[in-house]
C-alpha cells in the first residue's frame, strides 16, 4: 500500500451494492463484525498477528474522492442519493484489535469493527486482504527463524506476488525476527537493516571467478560476501581464500561467502573445511536457494556450518500454507446477537475479548473466548485502538512489536512450535458466550 494512496474502492463489488440496499432501507444502526481464522492450514499450531497498522491507517483516512464517486457513477448501478451519502462518508466506527507481534489461535477474534453497518461492511475487503497475507508471512517467517537457529535474511522479494507483498513479506518478515531484509524500499520504509550480497551474472560476466572476486571486494571492501557457487563451489571457496589473504595484506577482512545451489549441508562442510585449513575461522558462510523452514530445520539437525541463511519464495508466498479461512461475520445488529449457522462454518455472536492464562513459567497456559465485557484474566489480548474513528492511543512501532512477538514466542509451548504435526493449542468458550449462542439459536429457530 503506497503512502497517501486512495484505497477506497479496493472492495469487492457486493459490499458497495449492499450499502446501498442498506441506505434504500434505512438501516443505518450500529453493528459489530469479528475477524477470525476458522481452521489452522497444514502443520500450523499457531498464527502470528500482523497488518493491523495498514488497516487503521486505511480506516482514519477512509474516504470517496470525486475520481471514485465519478467511476461508481459510471457504472449506472448506484442512485444519486447514496452516490452524495458516500461523498460525505468517514468511519466514525470503534476498533478493538490483537497489536501486531502477538500470537493467536483458531477462532480467536483477530479484529472487531463496531460501526454503522454501512462503514463495517465497506471496509471488509481490505481488512482480510491486508490482514490474512501479513499473518501467514509472520507466521510462516517465524518458523524459519526457529527452525534455523541463527540470523535469517529476507529474499523474498522477487518472486512475491507483486510490490506490494513484497513489501509486506520484508516488513512481516522482520516483526517475527528476521535480521534483515535484501528490500532496499523497506529497509528505506521501515527501517529494516539491509543485507545482500551479489549474484550469478556479476561472476560470469567476467571471464574468470577470480577477476570478479578481485573487483567486487575492491568495490565493498569492508562489507563483501562472495557467491562462490557460480561455477565449482569447492574452487570457489579456493578463490575466496586468496581473495581473503590479499584483503588482509591491505588491512581489510572478507566477511563471507555465500553457497546457493547443491547439496548445502555438504558444500558448506567442505567450504568451512577449506577456510579453517587456510586460518580464516572468522569467514562466515551463508545459505541460500530455495529453502524454507524444513529445510532449515534438516540443516540445523545436521549441524551444518552455516551462519546465517537467506530464505526468499517459500517465506514470501507461504508456499505450504498461501491461505487461511479468514472470515469476517456479523456477529451483532443494533445490540442483538447475530450469528451465521452454515455447517461447517457456524460463527459466535457478540463483541469478544480473549484472556490469556499462563503457567508458573510464564508460559501460555490456554486461553478463553469471552464476552467484551466480561473479566476472566489480567491478560486481554484485543486492545482499543480507534473510537468514534479517532486514536485512543499510539500504535506500537515496529520495533515495539518485533520485542512483542519475541515475548510471546518464548512463552508459546514448545508442542505448539512443531513444524510439523503440533499439538493443539487449547482455546475455550466462556460460559457467558456459550448461553449467548444457545439464546440466538434459538431465536433464529423460532422466527
Amino acid at each position: 500500500m503506497a503512502n497517501g494512496e486512495n484505497f477506497t474502492l479496493l472492495t469487492d463489488l457486493y459490499q458497495l451494492t449492499m450499502g446501498q440496499a442498506y441506505f434504500r432501507e434505512g438501516r443505518m444502526g450500529r453493528a459489530t463484525f469479528s475477524l477470525f481464522i476458522r481452521s489452522y492450514p497444514p502443520n500450523r499450531g499457531y498464527f502470528v498477528c500482523a497488518g493491523v497498522q495498514d488497516v487503521l491507517e486505511f480506516l482514519r483516512s477512509f474516504s470517496f474522492d470525486a475520481a471514485a464517486l465519478n467511476y461508481l457513477a459510471a457504472q449506472k448501478l448506484f442512485s444519486e442519493d447514496f452516490l452524495h451519502y458516500l461523498s460525505a462518508l468517514k468511519f466514525t466506527g470503534d476498533v478493538w484489535a490483537i497489536p501486531e507481534g502477538r500470537i493467536f489461535f483458531t477462532d480467536e477474534p483477530i479484529v472487531e469493527i463496531s460501526a454503522p453497518i454501512i462503514e463495517a461492511q465497506l471496509v471488509e475487503t481490505f481488512i482480510i486482504n491486508q490482514i490474512h497475507l501479513q499473518s501467514l508471512i509472520a507466521t510462516k517467517a517465524s518458523r524459519c527463524v526457529h527452525a534455523a537457529g541463527r540470523p535469517v535474511v529476507d529474499f523474498a522479494l522477487r518472486r512475491s506476488h507483486g510490490s506490494d507483498a513484497g513489501m509486506k513479506v520484508a516488513r512481516a518478515s522482520y516483526l517475527t525476527g528476521f535480521a534483515g531484509t535484501s528490500n532496499v524500499l523497506a529497509g528505506h520504509r521501515y527501517a529494516i537493516p539491509l543485507i545482500g550480497t551479489m549474484a550469478h551474472s556479476f561472476v560470469s560476466s567476467f571471464a574468470r571467478e577470480i577477476d570478479a572476486f578481485r573487483s567486487y571486494v575492491a568495490a565493498f571492501p569492508n562489507n563483501a560476501v562472495l557467491l562462490i557457487d557460480t561455477y565449482d563451489t569447492a574452487a570457489g571457496a579456493r578463490n575466496a581464500v586468496r581473495i581473503a589473504k590479499e584483503m588482509a595484506g591491505r588491512g581489510e577482512k572478507l566477511i563471507g561467502v555465500r553457497i546457493d545451489s547443491g547439496d548445502l549441508g555438504a558444500q558448506a562442510r567442505a567450504v568451512r573445511k577449506v577456510f579453517d585449513e587456510a586460518n580464516l575461522p572468522d569467514v562466515k558462510i551463508i545459505g541460500s536457494g530455495g529453502l524454507d523452514e524444513y529445510d532449515l530445520a534438516e540443516l540445523s539437525a545436521a549441524n551444518a556450518p552455516f551462519d546465517s541463511y537467506g530464505v526468499g519464495t517459500k517465506m514470501g508466498t507461504s508456499a505450504d500454507a498461501p491461505w487461511s479461512d479468514m472470515s469476517y461475520k456479523l456477529v451483532d445488529y443494533e445490540e442483538r446477537a447475530a450469528l451465521k449457522l452454515s455447517t461447517g462454518k457456524a460463527s459466535w455472536p457478540g463483541s469478544k475479548q480473549v484472556f490469556r492464562a499462563r503457567d508458573k513459567n510464564n508460559k501460555f497456559a490456554g486461553d478463553v473466548i469471552g464476552a467484551r465485557e466480561e473479566n476472566l484474566s489480567e491478560e486481554k489480548l484485543l486492545r482499543e485502538f480507534l473510537r468514534r474513528g479517532q486514536p485512543v492511543e499510539d500504535y506500537p512501532s515496529l520495533s515495539d512489536s518485533r520485542k512483542l512477538f519475541a515475548e510471546d514466542f518464548a512463552a508459546l509451548p514448545e508442542s505448539a512450535k512443531a513444524l510439523r504435526n503440533p499439538a493443539r493449542y487449547p482455546v475455550a468458550f466462556s460460559a457467558r458466550l456459550i448461553e449467548l449462542r444457545q439464546r440466538a439459536t434459538r431465536e433464529l429457530s423460532e422466527n
